[in-house]
């Protein structure tokens, strides 16, 4: 049985609720977040709001900000949202991280948009006894067992389920074996990318090249000598800056009959424009989105004046409420005070089975997975994306 956030935070306030008729003293191992009655209940978001990819990060802080709204209070306190930068980047990820751990009033963190801003955030949050929730964090490493931060969960494939649904798409839909990748050298494009090629030669292809960016003085000259092995697609999960000037360049080598195939890091309109004419045509995996509640996406227009600008509004708008659930489930009344203890808050993450959110039904693993692994194929066509796999 899925249950709705609406019925678990019923269920939530009034358990919660019966806790106030006895005192309470903080035993909890990671300290509590004490809330006076005339106090709001403080979340963060450490989302990427400027730079070339800042519309992965606005297009989820839209859905917390919905979220926000249509909560209303939270256990009878008004909700205020923190918002941090990652700038989708390690050292500001990491800065933003470190200036939200030092506040003892944030209950919990939606973010970060970028891998790469995840890790270190992940590392200082979670040492400080915060919890994580990604809408878009999607690198293998963040939730694998020998690396995964306590506090650290996602509402978001993994990309070892991503990486092998390209290589099945190119290999099996396309009928295409020798792949050339492209990555930066961050931990997204990066381990991406080696999920991919790892699954095609599972499948009896083979990655024939892998150019890294950040080793790289001239992408041209990289280019050509890869082209050499004679690949038949080309993947390069990048973000916004480095897509367009990679696609570009294939262009302009004359590299474009192979197929060309990105990622969820390219799958916005903003990437579509700024690589107009070249990105037509192209492929793109991502998150295998259900039709959005005709009420969430008149919300979105009616607050911010244009529809979802990329991928991740639903994303953001179940990390807040996970969020919101765990604080009902974690919370203990005691007079004029709520006390939220951090352990407890963390647990009720993980404990959480069968909820049905707006972009998945969400059940948490030990090692912070959270949303069911379905990853769609789209393809760029008259200026759109339109579903073409499965």
């Amino acid at each position: 049985m899925k249950l709705p956030f609406a019925a678990l935070a019923l269920l939530s306030f009034v358990l919660s609720a019966c806790s106030s008729l006895s005192g309470y003293t903080c035993t909890d191992s990671l300290g509590c977040v004490v809330i006076e009655n005339n106090e709001n209940i403080k979340i963060a978001s450490l989302l990427t709001t400027s730079g070339p990819d800042q519309v992965y990060g606005l297009d989820a802080l839209r859905g917390v900000e919905i979220a926000i709204a249509d909560k209303g209070k939270l256990l009878g306190h008004h909700i205020e949202l923190v918002k941090a930068d990652d700038q989708c980047e390690a050292k500001a990820g990491e800065e933003a991280a470190r200036t939200l751990a030092a506040d003892p009033k944030i209950v919990g963190v939606i973010g970060a948009t970028c891998s790469n801003a995840s890790l270190p955030a992940a590392k200082i949050l979670s040492d400080a006894g915060l919890v994580l929730i990604s809408p878009s964090s999607t690198a293998p490493s963040l939730t694998d067992p020998a690396t995964h931060q306590p506090g650290f969960l996602r509402v978001i494939y993994n990309d070892k389920i991503q990486g092998k649904a390209v290589a099945e798409f190119a290999f099996s839909i396309l009928g295409l074996s020798r792949m050339l990748t492209i990555h930066d050298g961050t931990p997204y494009p990066k381990e991406l990318q080696a999920t991919a090629c790892e699954s095609l030669r599972q499948m009896g292809g083979e990655c024939v090249a892998q150019i890294d960016l950040s080793q790289v003085t001239d992408l041209a000259s990289a280019l050509q000598a890869a082209s050499t092995a004679q690949p038949d697609v080309i993947y390069f999960p990048l973000y916004t800056a480095d897509g367009v000037t990679t696609i570009k360049a294939i262009y302009q080598l004359g590299l474009a009959n192979a197929a060309l195939i990105s990622s969820d890091g390219l799958l916005s309109n903003d990437f579509l424009q700024k690589a107009h004419p070249f990105a037509e045509g192209m492929y793109f995996s991502g998150p295998a989105l259900p039709q959005a509640p005709e009420t969430f996406l008149q919300k979105y227009k009616s607050r911010y004046g244009e529809g979802p600008i990329a991928v991740y509004h639903l994303q953001g708008y179940d990390a807040a409420n996970m969020l919101f659930l765990a604080i009902q489930q974690a919370a203990v009344g005691v007079g004029n005070k709520t006390y939220i203890p951090r352990q407890k808050l963390r647990q009720a993450l993980y404990d959480m089975r069968n909820v049905q959110g707006l972009s998945t039904v969400i059940t948490c693993s030990p090692s912070g997975d959270c949303a069911q692994q379905q990853i769609a194929i789209f393809q760029a066509r008259n200026g759109n994306f339109t579903a073409i796999y499965p």
